[in-house]
């Protein structure tokens, strides 16, 4: 195995990449987003890189720029301190979730990642409806799913909870772990093979370093105690990147987030909430016959109220876009007409 398939390359890559292959550029994967750039990795080792101008004012939305995950097409050019990134080749998975604040646009968690680990604390974090959220933006993203039930120490069991989000983690598989006792942690082994990515998402404190560090079988993150007053970790992951496991599996670290707007979620909402679906017109029966939690339809709605704001949005910005797009074309045109006029005078 060489350098670059120790870090997830393989022939369906190589295919994409042929498109873009001209001299001086190589492929790229980017292992790290900072404030002023990238951080990418080559068949050369690790290095800086920087977007294209080209590549930024062609992306029409945040999303289609560089990401953790991403491969990319680079060019090294000789002496220079740092590479430059000309295309993000296709994304096979996308992780996306809206933008904090009230910006309507997607910000990409991580890209071509294989499985995602959910990561939920078993004391005050558990929160069925975020766990909604999640799940519904991870089946939309085309990875697969796992909840991981963190802090198992701190619970006398396990079971009650397990039991209780089987309703919301319908064909997910549900791990209950506890980094410190090593509880668990033979299980989630089992996801790290050599050259698969797997990302780790959850709310700030969750455990998410202190697990890294115990698969890993030594400190990759630091981190800091636990908080008495509301039973959380301080947040230590500042910024997403992928480690290199001494299995061979590709982890991709994540800051905690305190929010997680979905993005887009047609198909990944039906994944979580197909029981909601099915009562059709007859919800209300449902829910008073307890066949339907009205809690969780109640979640459903909201979801829905906010995908439909994003998309009008959406198609507001796209409309906008056109109008800004056709006042350009009809002031070059009119230009244009007029140095043409100009010179024919000038002919004569």
């Amino acid at each position: 195995m060489n350098h670059l398939e120790a870090w997830g390359y393989d022939p369906g890559h190589a295919d994409a990449f042929a498109s873009l292959a001209h001299d001086g550029t190589v492929p790229a994967r980017v292992i790290e987003e900072q404030r002023d750039g990238y951080r990418v990795l080559t068949e050369h080792g690790e290095g800086r890189a920087q977007i294209t101008g080209r590549l930024r004012h062609e992306a029409q939305e945040r999303e289609a720029l560089p990401a953790v995950g991403d491969w990319v097409a680079l060019t090294l050019s000789p002496g220079a301190e740092q590479g430059v990134i000309h295309a993000v080749l296709p994304r096979r998975t996308a992780l996306l979730r809206k933008e904090a604040g009230t910006t309507t646009t997607a910000q990409v968690v991580a890209a071509n990642v294989d499985h995602v680990l959910l990561l939920t604390s078993l004391n005050s974090d558990l929160e069925p409806r975020r766990i909604e959220r999640y799940l519904a933006a991870i089946w939309e993203s085309g990875a697969i799913p796992s909840l991981v039930l963190t802090k198992s120490d701190l619970c006398d069991d396990a079971t009650d909870s397990i039991r209780a989000l089987g309703d919301i983690a319908l064909g997910v598989d549900v791990h209950a772990v506890s980094a410190l006792k090593g509880d668990g942690l033979d299980v989630l082994a089992g996801y790290l093979q050599p050259g698969l990515t797997i990302a780790l998402v959850g709310s700030s404190g969750v455990g998410k370093s202190t697990l890294v560090n115990a698969l890993a079988g030594g400190e990759v993150q630091h981190v800091d105690v636990i908080r008495a007053r509301d039973e959380r970790g301080q947040h230590t992951t500042t910024a997403r990147r992928i480690v290199r496991l001494p299995s061979g599996a590709l982890w991709v670290d994540t800051p905690g987030m305190r929010e997680f707007g979905v993005w887009s979620a047609g198909e990944g909402l039906d994944e979580v909430v197909d029981d909601v679906a099915q009562p059709g017109c007859a919800v209300g029966a449902a829910i008073e016959a307890g066949q339907l939690d009205p809690e969780r339809f109640a979640s459903w709605v909201k979801l829905q109220r906010e995908l439909a704001f994003i998309e009008r949005k959406q198609s507001q910005r796209a409309r906008l876009a056109q109008r800004q797009g056709e006042r350009r074309f009809s002031k070059m045109v009119r230009a244009t007409m007029k140095d043409t006029r100009r010179r024919k005078g000038l002919d004569h």
